[in-house]
């Protein structure tokens, strides 16, 4: 199978050899959604790739709600290498695939190989700049702000997967690839808040609703207005994309 690794910005630069000794070790596990791959506080035999779908990474709190703290994506990787148990569980929030490699053989190619180790610190880098832009996102007292903050930030991670993401001359149509419920969980609100802050950003005629699950972006630089401009525009991520594209008219 092609190995997602090679469309991850991380993993970009693998020796022809490391890429194929993970080809090799790799093996395909499907999901459904709602499967959950990797319990909370479970150590896990294998290092995952994503190839297909989404995931939700997620914590049931001790009151038995459930926090989304995170998703991943085609070419994001997950499990501990040289580690313990993991702290948050994963599910599948679509039907989905991943590419499985044994812990053991992964970890026994990483500690040999110099540029599979750069790319797995490159990684985990990544990683946490994303957990710093979801903090800034959340840190929006305003649930529409945090909508806006979502939606370039996925107009800017997300750019390289077709079916998610379909510039026009209209503007960015984007396909939220998670349900309302999940969507309400991430951001932590309800449903019912996510229906009325998206509407008055229809109202506003800075997104198009096209469908339940399909936005048109029609002006990025007021999207970004809604979701804290200033603090918005810090991120290295999202600065291509709000100084290039130019709203429609």
């Amino acid at each position: 199978m092609r190995l997602a690794l090679s469309g991850s910005m991380a993993f970009s630069q693998l020796r022809p050899e490391t890429r194929d000794a993970l080809n090799a070790m790799c093996h395909s596990k499907s999901y459904r959604a709602g499967q959950t791959v990797i319990h909370a506080q479970e150590k896990c035999d294998f290092i995952g790739c994503v190839q297909s779908g989404i995931f939700r990474i997620q914590r049931t709190l001790a009151d038995g709600r459930e926090h989304i703290v995170g998703l991943l994506v085609e070419g994001d990787t997950f499990g501990r290498a040289f580690d313990g148990a993991a702290e948050f569980s994963i599910e599948a929030a679509t039907d989905a695939e991943i590419c499985a490699f044994p812990r053991a053989e992964f970890e026994a190619l990483l500690t040999r190989s110099p540029d599979l180790e750069r790319a797995v610190m490159l990684a985990i880098t990544n990683e946490l700049d994303r957990a710093r832009e979801w903090l800034i996102i959340l840190s929006n007292q305003k649930i529409a702000g945090r909508i806006a903050g979502f939606l370039l930030l996925m107009c800017s991670r997300f750019r390289d997967i077709d079916h998610i993401l379909q510039p026009g001359p209209q503007g960015i149509e984007v396909k939220i690839p998670i349900s309302r419920a999940d969507l309400a969980h991430l951001l932590g609100t309800r449903p019912e808040s996510i229906s009325r802050s998206l509407h008055s950003l229809n109202d506003q005629r800075v997104i198009d609703i096209l469908e339940p699950n399909r936005i048109l972006i029609r002006d990025t630089k007021a999207l970004a207005r809604v979701a804290d401009e200033d603090e918005i525009e810090a991120l290295a991520t999202l600065q291509d994309l709000l100084k290039n594209h130019r709203p429609a008219h």
